[in-house]
């Protein structure tokens, strides 16, 4: 039986910057998305990145965008549901056991990942993720610690 463990090494803190993230809420049907990306490209907003997660009936598709004001008026306007949050964006070595080094900065302050998903827009040899705390201001000053 073989264990798996890692190493982790003490790195450079991660570069981290903070986005207003929007979870729209729709039904999981065809043409739903489609819809939610017209309206918000006749406002003239550009997604970055997406996630979706669904269950049955429903999609939660979560969204960071070029212009989070511009979106929210035109989700509103077209009585689209959505919610606000902050979430952080961390670009780490795309490495193996970068991850690791922050779960394991997590953990050991007791923070909680709700969920995280992946960005596009990294720089060469890097990754960079979407994170979601329950309290992204105790989290930023944590993974900011090298």
């Amino acid at each position: 039986m073989t264990t798996n463990t890692h190493t982790t090494t003490t790195s450079p803190a991660p570069a981290i910057t903070r986005h207003k993230q929007l979870s729209i809420f729709l039904e999981n049907s065809s043409g739903h998305l489609k819809r939610m990306c017209e309206i918000l490209a006749a406002a003239r907003v550009n997604i970055e990145t997406l996630a979706i997660a669904e269950t049955n009936n429903f999609g939660v598709v979560r969204i960071i965008v070029d212009n989070p004001d511009a979106a929210i008026a035109a989700l509103e306007q077209n009585a689209l549901a959505f919610k606000q949050v902050d979430v952080l964006a961390m670009e780490i070595p795309d490495t193996p056991g970068a991850l690791l080094t922050i779960l394991d900065k997590a953990q050991a302050a007791d923070l909680n990942i709700e969920y995280m998903y992946a960005h596009p827009k990294s720089r060469p040899g890097h990754s960079t993720l979407i994170m979601r705390f329950p309290d992204p201001d105790r989290a930023q000053a944590v993974m900011m610690r090298a």
